[in-house]
C-alpha cells in the first residue's frame, strides 16, 4: 500500500506507473474522490465528538435542562449517523488503495509483458553433449528417481514423487544452501562482492507455516480478486495454503516496531508450497517443472530504507553464488514493468539452462517492495532519535528444488543415463553419480503385498 499523501501529491505521475503495469489507471481517481468524502466524514465526526464532550464539561456539576438534554441526545442522534457512513467509506477507501501497484523504479525496462524483460548478462554458455540428451522425466524414469504417472494415481495431475537419487538432492540443496547462508565469512564474502563493508549479517533459517490467515495473506499483498483463483483454500478452517516461504515469513512482525539495529534481519525459510496453476493449462504439463505442490528454499530481509535496493543486489548476488556453486549456465533477467508483481518497485530474476527444453527458464525470483508491504502490515522502524518510519522488505527465491533437481539432473546427464553430481553437492549426498536402481523383482502369482 501506498501514502495515500503521496497519491495526492503524485496523481499524475502515478497512473503512468500505474499503466506502465498494465493495470487500470482509474483507481487513482476512485482513491481520491473516496479520500475526500473520507475526510470530510472524518472532519464531521471530529467535530460532533467535540461538540458532545463541551457539552457534557459545559452540564459537568449541574442539573441538566430538558433543553440541554434534547440537544445532548440530538448530537449523539448526529454521530450514531455519521459514524456508519465513515465505516463504510473506510472499507471502500482500503479497498481500493490495496488495488494500486507499487510503482517501479525508473531504470526498469518498461514493457507489456515476459517478451520485454531485459537480459542483464548470461553467465556460462548452454550445455554441449556428444550424445543426444534426454529430459528430466525420461531420465528420471530410467533411473526411477521421479514418478508423476503413480502420483497421478494417486493424487491427481501436476504431482510427482521423487525417489532415491532425486529425494537426496532435494536433501542434499537444502543443506548446502544452508551451509553458505548461515555461514558469517561466506555472507561477507558475498556481501563484498556488492559493497564492501555493507551489513554482513547471516540469515536466521526457519520453517514457518504452510498455512496462512485471510487477513493477513492480503495485508503481505499476496491475496486479491485478482489472484485468489491461485492458492489453494480451506474453508472449513478460513485458511490459505502459502504459495511460498516468504508468504508466512513477511508478515513475522505484523503491527511491530523493530530498532534500527537490529537491522537487516535476514531468514532463509524451508517450506512446501502450494499452486493451483489455474492460469497454466495446457503449460510445461510434462514432468515436475509446473506443479501443484513443491518445496523451496526463500530469502526474506527487513531492511531499512537507504538500505533496501543494496539487499536486493545482496540477495541477487547470494543466488548467482548458489548458482555458480551448482556450475549451471544461467542469464540474469531485469523483469520489465508490465510482467512483474503489484507489490514490487524492482523484480530481478534468474533463468536457468534446461538442456530438456534447449532454453533458458525461470528458477530464481527476488522482489523489492520498498514500504509496499510493511505499510499494510504496519510494520516499522525506530529510529535512534526516537522517530519512527516503515522499514523496507525484501524476499527472493534460494532454490525451487523442484526446478533446480530438473536443472542438476538435464546438466549433469551423461551418456551411459547416469547424472554426476555437481561437486559442491557430493559431501551432502554421500555419492558422485546418480545410476540404476535395482531391477524390480517380478511378481510370481498370489497377491502381492
Amino acid at each position: 500500500m501506498l501514502d495515500i499523501k503521496y497519491i495526492r501529491d503524485h496523481a499524475a505521475s502515478l497512473k503512468k506507473a500505474i499503466t506502465a503495469k498494465q493495470l487500470n489507471p482509474k483507481i487513482v481517481d476512485e482513491v481520491l474522490r473516496v479520500d475526500e468524502e473520507r475526510r470530510q466524514l472524518i472532519g464531521a465526526v471530529e467535530e460532533l465528538r467535540q461538540q458532545i464532550n463541551e457539552h457534557a464539561a459545559k452540564l459537568k456539576g449541574g442539573k441538566p435542562s430538558d433543553e440541554d438534554i434534547d440537544i445532548g441526545r440530538k448530537l449523539k442522534a448526529k454521530l450514531q449517523d455519521v459514524e456508519p457512513q465513515l465505516n463504510k467509506i473506510e472499507e471502500m477507501f482500503f479497498d481500493f488503495m490495496y488495488r494500486i501497484p507499487n510503482p517501479a523504479f525508473s531504470d526498469v525496462p518498461v514493457g507489456r509483458d515476459e517478451s520485454e524483460n531485459v537480459v542483464v548478462k548470461q553467465v556460462g554458455e548452454p550445455t554441449k553433449f556428444d550424445f543426444v540428451p534426454k529430459d528430466h522425466l525420461e531420465i528420471g524414469r530410467d533411473l526411477d528417481i521421479i514418478d508423476t504417472e503413480t502420483a497421478t494415481t494417486i493424487t491427481g495431475s501436476r504431482f510427482g514423487y521423487l525417489k532415491g537419487g532425486a529425494a537426496l538432492l532435494e536433501f542434499a540443496l537444502i543443506q548446502y544452501v544452508m551451509s553458505i547462508l548461515t555461514n558469517t565469512e561466506k555472507i561477507k564474502q558475498i556481501v563484498d562482492s556488492v559493497k564492501p563493508g555493507y551489513h554482513a549479517r547471516p540469515f536466521v533459517p526457519v520453517v514457518p507455516p504452510v498455512m496462512i490467515r485471510p487477513d493477513i495473506f492480503k495485508r503481505m499483498a499476496r491475496l486479491s480478486e485478482a489472484d485468489k483463483d491461485e492458492r489453494y483454500y480451506l474453508p472449513q478452517d478460513d485458511l490459505y495454503l502459502i504459495g511460498s516461504a516468504e508468504h508466512t515469513l513477511g508478515p513475522m512482525y505484523v503491527d511491530k516496531t523493530l530498532p534500527e539495529k537490529s537491522l537487516p534481519l535476514r531468514y532463509i525459510g524451508f517450506s512446501t508450497s502450494f499452486r493451483r496453476e489455474a492460469g497454466s493449462y495446457g503449460k510445461d504439463t510434462k514432468g515436475i517443472l509446473r506443479v501443484h505442490q513443491f518445496d523451496k528454499l526463500e530469502m526474506e530481509s527487513f531492511t531499512l530504507p537507504e538500505d533496501s535496493r543494496t539487499e536486493q543486489d545482496f540477495l541477487i548476488a547470494v543466488q548467482e553464488y548458489l548458482v555458480s556453486g551448482l556450475k549451471i549456465p544461467y542469464q540474469l533477467i531485469s523483469i520489465c514493468t508490465g510482467d512483474m508483481g503489484k507489490p514490487d518497485a524492482r523484480q530481478m530474476d534468474i533463468n536457468c539452462w534446461l538442456p530438456g527444453q534447449n532454453k533458458f527458464r525461470e528458477t530464481h525470483t527476488s522482489d523489492l517492495m520498498t514500504d509496499y508491504q510493511a505499510r499494510r502490515l504496519n510494520t516499522k522502524v525506530r529510529r535512534k532519535d526516537g522517530s519512527t518510519e516503515y522499514l523496507h522488505m525484501n524476499d527472493a527465491t534460494a532454490i525451487a528444488i523442484g526446478r533446480m533437481i530438473i536443472a542438476i539432473i538435464e546438466n549433469y546427464q551423461q551418456a551411459d543415463g547416469t547424472v554426476k553430481v555437481p561437486d559442491v553437492l557430493v559431501p551432502f549426498m554421500g555419492k558422485e553419480v546418480i545410476g540404476f536402481a535395482p531391477p524390480k523383482p517380478e511378481a510370481k502369482g498370489g497377491r502381492a503385498d
